[in-house]
């Protein structure tokens, strides 16, 4: 059983903006701490970003309207809290506690990632999309459900009706989305809007690659300011998940589809 949202969901646009000013950080600093949370709907974006490095406030509110649109935009930014700036004053520690787990991704969660990817390719409008094994569940915005259903015969489409989506009809706030971004392999921690000395971000890639790789579930747990997680240099961690993302293209392009894709 497992549930999809494409880009143009609201949550995955607030998602979306977080990775474009975590990116942005990137541009500015080699090794910035940045931690965005992104709350949109209904013509206006509120964003708090805690942050070692001041984002231009051109170019914050280019990368929102460029995702979101022209939104009326409250842009709150502070430094980073001094305590956990201390814990990276002399190298590259956990940046915070957690448990994580990578699971490897079924067929059928691999199925419905792609038949997601398919539709925004022709439909690149708010969709999420179901599947338990037996029923497939289509909800795409924009779309007439006949011309869907000529696809992916026998689908439950738009079950309501034919509909519009978007920002204007629902809100969207950063990781609400980890069930689509995550699988099975979803705990507790966010993906998206911080920088790769945040646990949530690098031992969750971690882990999810190294389940991807072995094919058995990966657990690790952390402290803030472990120098080792799972046996491993905590910079070792870093710079594998700093590769993955570069790999991808960047932080907004991972909060696009998240892992599962």
């Amino acid at each position: 059983m497992f549930e999809k949202v494409n880009p143009s969901h609201p949550d995955k646009i607030a998602d979306r903006i977080a990775g474009a000013l975590v990116d942005l950080a990137y541009t500015l600093e080699e090794n910035p701490r940045i931690a965005v949370e992104v709350l949109l709907g209904h013509g206006v974006c509120h964003i708090i970003a805690e942050t070692s490095v001041r984002l231009p406030g051109d170019e914050v509110t280019a990368a929102v309207f460029r995702i979101a649109g022209p939104v009326v935009l409250d842009y709150v930014e502070v430094s980073q809290d001094g305590h956990l700036a201390k814990n990276q004053a002399d190298g590259i520690r956990c940046g915070d506690n957690g448990i994580f787990r990578g699971v490897p991704v079924t067929p059928e969660q691999r199925e419905l990632a792609a038949i997601a990817e398919d539709l925004y390719l022709e439909y690149p409008y708010d969709g999420k999309y179901i599947t338990d094994g037996k029923r497939l569940i289509i909800c795409q915005s924009n779309a007439d459900a006949d011309d869907l259903l000529e696809y992916y015969p026998g689908a439950d489409v738009n079950p309501l009706g034919d509909w519009t989506g978007g920002s204007d009809v629902d809100s969207g706030a950063t990781n609400r989305k980890l069930g689509s971004d995550m699988a099975d392999s979803v705990t507790g921690g966010g993906l998206h809007g911080k920088d790769l000395s945040k646990a949530d971000v690098s031992v969750n890639i971690y882990c999810w690659l190294e389940a991807q790789r072995t094919g058995n579930p990966v657990e690790l747990s952390c402290a803030i300011g472990d120098e080792y997680v799972g046996g491993l240099p905590y910079e070792q961690i870093v710079a594998i998940a700093r590769e993955y993302i570069r790999h991808i293209g960047g932080f907004e392009k991972f909060a696009e589809w998240g892992l599962v894709r």
